[in-house]
């Protein structure tokens, strides 16, 4: 009589990450970058929506200046969000969201010049 061994499935849920710290500031004017990345153990995701704040980042918002790169390759997906001229309603939460995988998140803080950003980083008062 053999002896069969069930194999052993390791199940690894796919996770998205932000490159970065987990707040980024940057001045008011300039580009925001965010990249998100999504491991890949099982099929890359469909879509990879972007949100900002709970509502979809809209890419033809009059606004303007938004854009979006998606790339898949073997080694995973990266989603990478560009929003140009930063205004200080550019600030708030953003979420990588792929449609397979848990999303991400990171908060941005758009600053109204280097006085502001030093109060907010090296804690200067008022």
């Amino acid at each position: 009589m053999s002896k069969f061994k069930k194999p052993t499935v390791l199940h690894i849920d796919a996770q998205a990450s932000i490159a970065g710290p987990p707040e980024v500031y940057v001045k008011k004017g300039s580009t925001i970058s965010l990249t998100c990345t999504v491991n890949v153990h099982s099929t890359p995701p469909s879509s990879v929506m972007w949100y900002h704040g709970h509502s979809v980042v809209d890419f033809d918002s009059p606004r303007g200046g938004i854009s979006l790169e998606t790339e898949k390759t073997e080694a995973g997906t990266t989603s990478k969000l560009l929003v140009t001229k930063a205004l200080l309603s550019d600030s708030g939460n953003y979420t990588c969201m792929p449609s397979n995988a848990s999303p991400a998140s990171t908060v941005v803080h758009v600053l109204n010049g280097k006085l502001a950003f030093n109060k907010v980083v090296y804690g200067i008062p008022n």
